[in-house]
């Protein structure tokens, strides 16, 4: 396929959103980019009083070429109300017609956005979060080094879903459960040849690729979510355990008998129950940003 053909089919597969009151509104805006102008949603829950709420940044997973803020409309509302946080989901720009670094450039946009307007739209900018599953996973752990290596903005914690990780697609889990589980091996490489450029990664590697960073010292405390009948089982749990080698607090969940994308499914029991101590991963680490 091309990514528009992808995204078309994709697209034709969404199911209706059922869970629009988790949230009191939402707000669409468009936020300067290197690029241009980047869309984003903001979804603000139900609240009592006016203090100021913790702020999520999220990027949507999609193997870098399709999804958009729609397929995540519903995770987004849930994590919303769930965690009594403004969430601002990013509509970065797609693989292959934008290449890398393009999407992870809209994401620390978008993180850096959030921080400087956050008291606007009644946020804290001392409790801002990244998040993103799957390809959005490589978008925030990417973005948080770019803070780190860039001096701001400081972000209180990174959730890291399932994220893609390393394009060598050649790990044990690859080779175990690179087909007959949903994602494939053949996905993940087709995914980042639309990703990559021609020539290699452009610009510094660990912008496209985190775990190629000289050190992960300084990081903010990640959340670190995989599923072990995923290809990409082994890369996140590798991640996991470097960032806590160097230092980084990390909570990680593994869940042996679920599949690559499985958070996302919002009608999936085991998906209701990890989702929910998800939210309370996050209200932590909202928590913990407060204090430090």
């Amino acid at each position: 396929m091309t990514g528009a053909e992808a995204r078309a089919a994709i697209a034709a597969r969404r199911q209706p959103v059922r869970n629009r009151d988790d949230v009191a509104r939402t707000e669409d805006r468009e936020i300067p980019g290197p690029g241009g102008g980047v869309p984003v949603r903001l979804y603000f829950p139900h609240r009592r009083g006016d203090e100021p709420l913790p702020v999520v940044v999220f990027c949507h997973g999609g193997g870098f070429v399709f999804c958009d803020i729609e397929s995540h409309d519903a995770f987004c509302r849930e994590l919303s109300g769930r965690t009594s946080s403004v969430v601002v989901s990013v509509d970065y720009r797609l693989a292959p017609e934008h290449k890398a670094p393009a999407a992870v450039l809209d994401a620390y946009a978008a993180l850096t956005w959030a921080a400087d307007n956050a008291r606007g739209f009644g946020g804290d900018p001392d409790r801002l979060l990244i998040a993103g599953d799957s390809a959005g996973g490589n978008l925030a752990a990417a973005a948080c080094l770019m803070a780190r290596d860039n001096g701001g903005p400081a972000v209180a914690g990174q959730v890291l879903i399932y994220p893609v990780l390393d394009p060598s697609c050649d790990t044990g889990s690859y080779r175990e459960y690179g087909t007959g589980y949903g994602n494939t091996r053949a996905a993940m490489e087709w995914y980042w040849r639309q990703y990559l450029p021609a020539d290699g990664v452009a610009g510094p590697r660990h912008q496209v690729v985190p775990p190629a960073a000289h050190t992960l010292r300084g990081l903010p405390p990640a959340v670190v979510v995989t599923a072990g009948l995923d290809p990409l089982s082994d890369e996140g749990r590798a991640y996991a355990a470097a960032l806590a080698r160097d230092g980084v607090p990390v909570t990680h969940r593994h869940y042996p008998g679920l599949f690559h994308g499985f958070l996302t499914i919002m009608s999936l029991r085991a998906a209701r129950s990890a989702r929910d101590l998800l939210w309370h991963d996050l209200c932590a680490a909202t928590e913990q940003g407060a204090t430090s």
